[in-house]
This record gives structure tokens, C-alpha cells and sequence, in this order.
């Protein structure tokens, strides 16, 4: 372990050090205008491609230009935007699937009951989680109505508390109901963050109610499981605009052995740890769920505006784009 001696410096010797690195820079007011809106760390992932192997300098090859590394960025964050718009989607339809389900065979607050879960499953930190968005959702209601309570307008006031009443769910149930203590599950699995989502359905005790679930988006259990698992990975990359590109999954999903649906000939075989397996279940499960889905033309359409991308990085296999996977028919 040795003592961090980094000096912290201003974007004018920002690009002077990358300059002396070996990177081309042909516009500095340009290159300084970029800096200001994506910090110099930020970019830093994006220059590896760039940069010779194993210098301990970080110089750059010969050729490489700033504008190589701001086209890379933007094509990461396009990535990020078209991923977080499927997983947008999915997560939504989980959250359908699961209640509409759940309700009708279980019972309204169907959540409630311990024995629908696995008895490793943290039961009560999902109650607790519920309780505090309800009585988070009580609190803010009652400050907003202290403050219409300064208002002079009698008739207003009680027309403001009525709407902020409605402002949502989590508060509306509690100022309504008093029995049962929770909202409905059809409420509740809205409240939930897709980790949390993720949880419940592994969680659930009845090999039937998770099969059941799962045939709703043409799955098994355990692909849905899995799946959930590692877009609440990949939905948190996304949120945090962190590097997706060439990301090597920490989770990586479970592949069908033998899918009974369209599903890409690479991913047949092998192990597979890039954003390729990430984006084709995105695809099936947008066609699931959007049957008039656009999503992988939309993903043919950025790739095709970025032909400088190595796609393997991404785990891509040559001529990807002729498997019929990709060219099924909506």
C-alpha cells in the first residue's frame, strides 16, 4: 500500500496531459467544452481502447484522436438510453405479471401471508418496506397540508387536501383503510425497486405460482429468476451512467439449454459474459411484452451509426446480425 499523491488538475492541464500522451487533439476549445460536462475520470474508461497495452504512462497509439474517445462515450450512453428503455418495460411487465397472478389465486393481500414465501425469504423486511413507504407517504402529506393550512381560502383548503390525498397510492390507502394495516399486493409490487422485485419472485414458496408467472413471458422459472436477477444489475448500471459497453457481467445470467422460443445460435454454447446475452433476452422479452416492438431495429440502427465499435468487446459473434433471432417477424 503506498499514499495516494495525485494532484487534482484543471481542465487546461487535462488536456495538456493527454496531449502528451499521444492523443490527438485537433480542436481544444472543443476538447475543454466536453471536459466541462463529462469529467476527465469519467472519460478515463474510454480511452483504454485507445491506449498501448500495459504502458504504465497510458500513452496512446499512434493515431488516436479525442474525437475517437467522445464517439465511444456517446455511443455508450445511446447504449445505456436503448437498455434502460427495455429494462423500463420489462421491469413494468413484472410487476403485471407477478400481481396478476398473485391476486387472483392468493387473495388480494395475498403478500401478507408468510407461508406464500420460502421460509429463507426476509418476509418481514418486504412488510417493513411497505410500512415505511406508507407512513413516508403520510408524513409528506401531512406537511403539505401545514402548509395549505396557512392559506387564507377555507373552501381551498379542503379542496387542496383532497387532491394531495390522491397524490398517490401509498398515502391515499392509509388515510381510507384501516383494515388491512398494508395496501393490496396489486399496489404494493408498484412500490417495490426491481431488486426488491427480483427477491419476491425467488422468494415465493409454490413451484406452481412461479411457473405460472413465468409462462406469462414465454420463460421457466429459473430463466426468469436469473433474468430478473441480472437486469436489477444492469438496470443499476444504467442509473448510475456507469461504462455498459464492454462490461463483464458480475451476474451473469442463465442461458435456455434447449429454448422453446427464437433465441440466438452463439448462445447455444459456451460462456458468455458480455452484453450480448444481456441484449438478447432485452429482445425476447421486449417481443412479450411489445409485440410491436421496434427495440432491435432500434439496436441495428446504433450499432450501424457507430461501425468503429469492436462488438466483440460486447461479446457480439461475427455476422450476428443474419441469425434469424434477430430477423423474426413481429
Amino acid at each position: 500500500m503506498r499514499t495516494f499523491d495525485k494532484p487534482a488538475i484543471d481542465i487546461g492541464e487535462q488536456i495538456a496531459l493527454l496531449k502528451a500522451r499521444g492523443l490527438q487533439i485537433q480542436d481544444e476549445a472543443r476538447a475543454r467544452h466536453f471536459l466541462e460536462a463529462v469529467s476527465f475520470f469519467r472519460l478515463t474508461p474510454y480511452m483504454r481502447p485507445f491506449q498501448v497495452v500495459d504502458d504504465p504512462q497510458h500513452g496512446f497509439r499512434t493515431g488516436a484522436g479525442f474525437r475517437s474517445l467522445t464517439r465511444l462515450y456517446d455511443f455508450d450512453r445511446r447504449l445505456r438510453l436503448l437498455t434502460m428503455d427495455a429494462v423500463e418495460r420489462v421491469e413494468v411487465a413484472a410487476r403485471a405479471v407477478i400481481s396478476n397472478h398473485m391476486g387472483p389465486s392468493r387473495g388480494v393481500h395475498w403478500y401478507l401471508n408468510a407461508r406464500v414465501f420460502k421460509h429463507k425469504y426476509d418476509h418481514q423486511r418486504l412488510l417493513n418496506t411497505v410500512r415505511e413507504k406508507q407512513e413516508r407517504a403520510l408524513r409528506d402529506y401531512e406537511r403539505e397540508c401545514e402548509n395549505i393550512d396557512r392559506l387564507s381560502n377555507d373552501e381551498r383548503k379542503s379542496h387542496l387536501k383532497r387532491q394531495r390525498a390522491h397524490e398517490s397510492y401509498s398515502r391515499h390507502y392509509p388515510l381510507t383503510y384501516r383494515n388491512p394495516e398494508l395496501m393490496p399486493g396489486w399496489a404494493m409490487v408498484e412500490e417495490l425497486t426491481l431488486g426488491d422485485l427480483s427477491h419476491l419472485y425467488a422468494g415465493l414458496a409454490h413451484d406452481a405460482d412461479r411457473k405460472a408467472i413465468a409462462r406469462r413471458l414465454n420463460l421457466v422459472a429459473p430463466l426468469m429468476e436469473s433474468w430478473l436477477h441480472t437486469l436489477t444489475t444492469i438496470r443499476n448500471i444504467c442509473a448510475h451512467h456507469a461504462r455498459l459497453w464492454n462490461r463483464e457481467l458480475g451476474i451473469r445470467p442463465k442461458l435456455p439449454e434447449k429454448p422453446r422460443f427464437a433465441w440466438p445460435e452463439h448462445l447455444k454454447t459456451g460462456t458468455h459474459k458480455r452484453m450480448y446475452p444481456v441484449l438478447s433476452i432485452l429482445n425476447h422479452l421486449m417481443r412479450q411484452t411489445s409485440p410491436h416492438t421496434s427495440w432491435d431495429k432500434r439496436l441495428h440502427e446504433l450499432l450501424a451509426d457507430f461501425p468503429e465499435v469492436d462488438l466483440r468487446a460486447m461479446g457480439f459473434p461475427p455476422h450476428w446480425q443474419d441469425d434469424t433471432f434477430w430477423q423474426a417477424p413481429h
